[in-house]
């Protein structure tokens, strides 16, 4: 008997001394929240400072400048992190995609560890979160206000709902989340948890504490929101042939895209955002701009303030229990967004907007503080890099590398390779994008419109943009056609061809796209002549259903 307890009571000590020895991961993400309204980042918006918080972490952690999502929309990049896959490999191409229990590899490679695993907020992957030993999720999209939530119980998935009245989302996610660890601990074990706000989301809709803030505040805005298409930006695929596509490609801040602008769309929605004898009658197209971008980014900026005042709640009380220096800290956003850039809404694009994720680490332990690297990570590296943090090596099926070693030292591996993959899929969905791939490298950003859904039609017309990220950070002018940039094209093209090889990317899941790809992909006279009466088609199909819009839907 005496020997059994001597036994228990090793193996006790032994499992406290391996909790101790292994930090925690605390995953958090923000949908829709882009590094152009974080402090830290030094954008037009930082003297407003929304983020002191958020802030902290650069501050007493690392930085990235170049971190990337490979498809800028919620579902794809959620499957792509809790995966350590890219969408075509994990199967979310779009918002329709979920992940299944036994794959949600992240989650059960933590628990596999030794980990107490949970997620909170906002999940979006449709299926119920059940490689996770708790959890606490929005349904769909969820509510900004009143929010329910999903959470295991006696009945089955996705019946069990516990509701907030009178709550915003974004306080609600931090009220269980400090539940959680009040009540649902085990302090045996370390923990990896995943806390998702559904804010700053669009539409957004702030807590009404919030109404006041930025309230008399002339919000900066870019150079390219009012010129937001000059002649040297963009191609036929965003501008369509003689620039007869501006108003249909990409939904618009002001009242460019007659089918959705935030300038038609704000009033309706949010009329005390507006002057009170508000008449866009009475307005230039450029008063009519200047009005629906300063309510769209106040309303954004209070969403991202209620994101900030809630994470000095939680982590106060990380510091308060002592847990605060023993866990590795991550802050993201699920993609970036555009702020009216080129006179976008949205994200989706593979413009540096839409595409950057904010991406800080804190933990004292082994990040010194004050780092800013410009190294190119994705989304598709974030799961091996917090195994790694786990002392865990990631699985074969995982198509990310870590980056641990360069949060630790500042420096890339030898055989780091700084080549960014990108794939948007969802053809002249929601938002009207174009469906394009790319590859972005630390200099240089490379950007393919193909220009076809999943069974290779709707077309838009294809074309492509090369960016030199150096000297044209805000992506101005499109070198593709400039005969110096000749070599340079090429060598990205056959990157991106490489690239797209090695990842699994083979067009495989929709010939019918793929051949719309390789068509187009030398882009020689022929394919520049079929992309000009492409552009006239679609202007053509796209002004009959604005005259005559399917039944149930408003012009």
């Amino acid at each position: 008997m005496k020997k059994i307890l001597t036994v228990a009571i090793l193996l006790l000590i032994a499992q406290f001394t391996i909790a101790e020895s292994r930090p925690n991961i605390l995953f958090i993400m923000s949908d829709d929240h882009t590094s152009q309204a974080i402090g830290a980042y030094g954008s037009r918006l930082a003297k407003l400072n929304p983020t002191p918080t958020i802030d902290r972490l650069a501050k007493e952690g690392i930085l990235f400048e170049n971190a990337f999502c490979s498809n800028a929309i919620c579902a794809p990049s959620r499957a792509t992190i809790i995966t350590g896959q890219y969408a075509h490999t994990c199967g979310v191409h779009d918002l329709r995609g979920g992940i299944e229990g036994g794959r949600q590899h992240l989650a059960r490679e933590m628990k596999k560890a030794g980990y107490q695993t949970a997620m909170i907020g906002k999940w979006h992957l449709k299926k119920e979160p059940a490689d996770f030993d708790y959890y606490c999720v929005l349904p769909g999209q969820g509510k900004f206000h009143d929010p329910e939530f999903r959470i295991r119980g006696d009945k089955p998935w996705p019946k069990n709902l516990i509701s907030f009245p009178e709550e915003h989302s974004s306080d609600a996610i931090t009220d269980q989340t400090l539940k959680w660890f009040k009540e649902e601990r085990d302090d045996s074990k370390p923990f990896f948890l995943m806390h998702h706000y559904k804010a700053p989301h669009d539409y957004f809709e702030h807590a009404h504490r919030y109404n006041d803030y930025l309230a008399d505040v002339d919000i900066p805005q870019p150079e390219n929101l009012v010129e937001s298409h000059p002649v040297s930006f963009g191609s036929i695929a965003t501008r369509g042939y003689q620039d007869e596509l501006i108003p249909h490609i990409g939904t618009s801040i002001g009242n460019r895209n007659p089918r959705r602008s935030y300038a038609v769309d704000l009033p309706k929605r949010f009329p005390q955002d507006f002057p009170k004898d508000y008449d866009p009658a009475k307005l230039t197209d450029k008063q009519i701009q200047h009005l629906s971008y300063n309510a769209y980014l106040r309303k954004y900026l209070r969403c991202v303030k209620g994101v900030d005042d809630n994470l000095k709640r939680l982590f106060g009380y990380l510091e308060k229990t002592g847990q605060m220096d023993n866990t590795v800290i991550i802050y993201t956003g699920d993609q970036g967004f555009m702020l009216g850039e080129h006179d976008y809404q949205d994200k989706r694009w593979m413009y540096e907007e839409a595409m950057r994720m904010p991406l800080l680490i804190r933990y004292p332990k082994t990040i010194k503080a004050g780092q800013r690297v410009d190294s190119i990570v994705g989304n598709v590296d974030f799961a091996p890099t917090m195994l790694d943090f786990a002392g865990v090596k990631a699985p074969a099926y995982m198509q990310g590398r870590s980056f641990k070693s360069i949060c630790e030292t500042g420096a890339e591996p030898g055989n780091w390779s700084n080549e960014a993959y990108y794939r948007y899929w969802m053809h002249m969905a929601h938002h009207d994008n174009p469906g394009h791939v790319g590859i972005r490298t630390k200099e240089w950003k490379l950007i393919y419109f193909y220009g076809a859904d999943y069974q290779g039609a709707n077309q838009t017309p294809p074309a492509w943009e090369l960016y030199n990220m150096k000297d044209d950070p805000f992506e101005s002018i499109n070198l593709y056609d400039n005969p110096k940039y000749a070599n340079t094209v090429t060598d990205l093209k056959q990157r991106l061809a490489s690239l797209r090889s090695r990842i699994g990317d083979d067009g495989r899941d929709f010939p019918k796209t793929e051949k719309v790809v390789q068509e187009f992909w030398d882009y020689d006279a022929v394919d520049r002549e079929k992309a000009r009466k492409l552009s006239n088609q679609f202007l053509q199909n796209r002004l009959q259903a604005l005259k005559n819009p399917p039944k149930g839907k408003k012009k």
